[in-house]
C-alpha cells in the first residue's frame, strides 16, 4: 500500500524575536547549527519520512530560504572541477526541482494562520513541521506517518515537560493505548499551572487531515491575538480522533538562545572531525575541579 502522507508544510514566516538581533536581517530558519541551517534539518527529516512535496509558508525578508533550496551551477561546477566531492554533495539542492512550493503569509497572524495559507495545495492528509525544533531522532516523523497509516487519525508528537512550565506549551489530555502511543482526549494552549490536563506537551510535529484547513478558516484569534493552531485542533477533536506519539529522545528548541547553543554543541560533538576540538577547548577553558565541587552527591 502506498504512503498517504506525501506533503509537508513548514511555517517559516515568523520574526524569530527570541533570537534578535541576528534575526533582524537573517531568518531564524537560516541560522546555522554546525554547518547547516535549521530548515535543512527539518526538510531532511521529512525526506526520511517519505515526503515528496514541501510547502514553505514564508514572509518578508525570507527569500534566502528559497535560494538555499535552489541550485547554484557555478558553485557546483567549481567544486566538481576541484574534486571537492564531499562539499559538492553537501550543497546539491534538495528537494528536487518542482517539489518545493513557496507561499507568502502576508500578515503575522499566528501558526494557525500560516498553516491555513497552504490551503490551496492541501487535498489530502499532510504533515506540519516547526523548523525551530530539531529532533535528534530524525526518523521520528516516519513513525508518526506509520501511526497515521495504522489509525487513520490525526497524529501529534508529544513530550513530557516540567509541570511548573506547562504555561509555555500546548498541553494535551490523553489515555495510553500502546507503549508510547496515546489517544488524545483534550487540548489547551498554554494553560495556567494547576489547570493543565497533563504534563504532556505538543512539540512541533503534526499530521492532519485536510479538515483542519476549514476549521482554521473560521477560528477566531486566541492568545496573543493570533490564530492558534491548537484552537482549531480542539475543534477537530470533536469530530475526528487524534493519536499521540511520545517522543523520548533529545530535542533542541532552536528558537531560544539556550536551545540553539545546546544544539550546536551536541551535534558538533557528534562530528568526529569536531569532537577533538571541543574536548580540547573544555580542557583548556573549564575549571573541571570547580565544576565537580558543585555537584551534590546523593
Amino acid at each position: 500500500m502506498s504512503q498517504t502522507i506525501t506533503t509537508a508544510v513548514f511555517p517559516v514566516a515568523g520574526f524569530g524575536t527570541r533570537m534578535l538581533p541576528a534575526t533582524k536581517s537573517v531568518p531564524k530558519e537560516m541560522l546555522t547549527v554546525v554547518d547547516r541551517p535549521l530548515v535543512h534539518y527539518v526538510v531532511q527529516e521529512a525526506l526520511n519520512a517519505g515526503i515528496k512535496r514541501f510547502v514553505f509558508v514564508t514572509g518578508r525578508n525570507k527569500q534566502c530560504i528559497e535560494d538555499y533550496f535552489d541550485h547554484i551551477p557555478e558553485l557546483e561546477d567549481s567544486l566538481e572541477a576541484k574534486q571537492k566531492l564531499d562539499l559538492l554533495e553537501a550543497v546539491r539542492s534538495f528537494p528536487d526541482a518542482g517539489e518545493a512550493i513557496f507561499l507568502r503569509q502576508q500578515k503575522p497572524l499566528g501558526l494557525g494562520h500560516a498553516v491555513w495559507c497552504a490551503r490551496h495545495v492541501i487535498d489530502a492528509p499532510f504533515a506540519v513541521l516547526l523548523p525551530d525544533v530539531i529532533l535528534k531522532d530524525d526518523g521520528f516523523l516516519a513513525r508518526m506517518v506509520q501511526l497515521h497509516e495504522k489509525t487513520k487519525k490525526n497524529v501529534v508528537a508529544l513530550q513530557r515537560v516540567d509541570p511548573e512550565q506547562v504555561f509555555k506549551y500546548g498541553i494535551v489530555g490523553h489515555k495510553p493505548t500502546d507503549n508510547d502511543e496515546y489517544e488524545i482526549t483534550s487540548m489547551v494552549e498554554k494553560p495556567s499551572v494547576g489547570y493543565a490536563p497533563s504534563d504532556m506537551s505538543l512539540l512541533g510535529r503534526y499530521i492532519f487531515t485536510p479538515e483542519i484547513i476549514d476549521l482554521l478558516e473560521h477560528t477566531q484569534a486566541g492568545k496573543g491575538g493570533e490564530i492558534q493552531l491548537t484552537d482549531a485542533m480542539q475543534s477537530l477533536l470533536l469530530h475526528q480522533g487524534f493519536s499521540g506519539l511520545d517522543y523520548r529522545g533529545k530535542l533542541f528548541d532552536c528558537g531560544s538562545r539556550e536551545g540553539f547553543i545546546e544544539a550546536n554543541l551536541d551535534l558538533a560533538y557528534d562530528d568526529p572531525a569536531l569532537r577533538a576540538t571541543i574536548e580540547q577547548w573544555v580542557r583548556d577553558n573549564m575549571d573541571i575541579s570547580s565544576l565537580f565541587s558543585q555537584v551534590k552527591v546523593a
